[in-house]
């Protein structure tokens, strides 16, 4: 049985086509399979390793963390120094009511962590969230995401839940006093890369803000540098009640945080107490990466070329043959005529070395997600192997 027989019988699969790349090594914008064969990484592991694969600081960092101590308690209990430091840091970078971080492990978990929060703050069950959303695939995180197809077959799911169409202003009417949480990601990610209006958003802080409904800002695609700005929310100057990070807050490493203010996380203390707990979130390895992570972007000064980098991608990838490019800095959303299309296009270019993937709720796109430190040189190279990849598939 050779490793993809293995990988198809004992590691529990997704979908019936998965790709099937043999990693043997990451670098950077690269991944290398077993064969040697070299592909430029353009989702960056579904915008997870948004500074490239082993970025030498934050090898550096669990490396150095490793000899010192991996897991030692519970979540909430020790004091513990990459912990502190990643806390300190984000709570640097954020406004000032968001000044209190709860780490978990992944994104679905701080979906999961900010609706309890919501609730308990709120006193309030009802949940707001917008169609063709993606939350995660956790009960909660499910019931909240905006794609049926992706649902029914796990109902009965939470309750009081409603969902408003996304930039729609009419359907703002729906938040009332009777609402714990709206829900919305700035700039929808499995939607296709949907970005908010500026209108919408203001609007929605002002509805929330009205009727004492937290706002939750699910910015796990978003975050971490992939837009342009650390938060894609500064974008707007929008800021929410809570912020939900992830995937690319570890640089590489499986973390996620819901964040607040120290008033409100506190409620978690008491009536009753242990009011979130989990066992391995915070732990102190992937602490470490993140920290590491969220300062070499800052000491590189990684930020300042992401939008003209997501420029230059988009026009070298235009074709007559693609309908419309969605963009925010280095998240993209090339759409066609049909998911078919999209199909072919995804993997012949993974013939070609390129790794691109598409939308669960907008299959007649796929999305473009590199490393926001991608060289220019890469970007033109990567493009022209797509570009060439679109003619000889329309």
């Amino acid at each position: 049985m050779d490793s993809k027989d293995v990988f198809i019988k004992h590691v529990a699969q997704t979908s019936p086509f998965p790709l099937k790349i043999e990693v043997k090594k990451a670098e950077g914008t690269y991944i290398f399979d077993k064969e040697g064969k070299k592909y430029f990484d353009l989702i960056s592991g579904i915008a997870v390793t948004n500074i490239g694969h082993r970025h030498p600081k934050v090898v550096a960092a669990i490396k150095e963390q490793v000899d010192k101590y991996l897991h030692v308690m519970a979540y909430g209990e020790f004091v513990q120094d990459s912990q502190n430091g990643l806390a300190k840091e984000l709570a640097k970078l954020l406004p000032s009511t968001l000044d209190c971080c709860y780490f978990v492990n992944s994104g679905t978990e701080a979906i999961e962590g900010a609706l309890k929060l919501a609730k308990r703050v709120t006193e309030r069950t009802e949940i707001i969230s917008c169609h063709k959303s993606y939350h995660g695939s956790t009960h909660g995180s499910l019931s909240v995401s905006g794609n049926e197809t992706k649902k029914y077959r796990y109902r009965p799911l939470l309750p009081d839940v409603k969902f408003m169409h996304f930039n729609k202003l009419e359907d703002l009417e729906l938040v009332t006093e009777k609402t714990a949480a709206v829900l919305v990601e700035p700039i929808q990610g499995d939607a296709g890369v949907r970005i908010g209006s500026q209108e919408f958003l203001e609007a929605l802080r002002h509805k929330c803000t009205k009727t004492g409904a937290q706002l939750i800002f699910d910015e796990i695609q978003t975050g971490i540098g992939r837009t342009g700005k650390m938060f894609a929310f500064e974008h707007y100057g929008v800021v929410p009640d809570i912020l939900a990070l992830a995937k690319g807050l570890g640089g590489g490493m499986p973390i996620g945080s819901f964040i607040s203010s120290h008033e409100k996380m506190n409620l978690f203390t008491h009536d009753p107490i242990l009011g979130h707990i989990t066992t391995f979130g915070g732990h102190p390895v992937v602490c470490a990466s993140a920290w590491a992570n969220l300062k070499a972007i800052q000491e590189e000064n990684m930020l300042k070329h992401v939008e003209q980098k997501g420029q230059l991608l988009e026009e070298t990838i235009a074709h007559p043959a693609v309908k419309e490019i969605r963009r925010k800095g280095l998240m993209l959303a090339v759409e066609f005529e049909n998911a078919d299309l999209v199909q072919k296009i995804v993997h012949a270019c993974l013939d070609k070395g390129i790794i691109t993937f598409w939308f669960l709720s907008c299959p007649e796109s796929f999305r473009l997600a590199p490393p926001i430190n991608i060289s220019d040189e890469d970007i033109l190279e990567a493009g022209k192997r797509i570009k060439e990849t679109i003619m000889a598939s329309c």
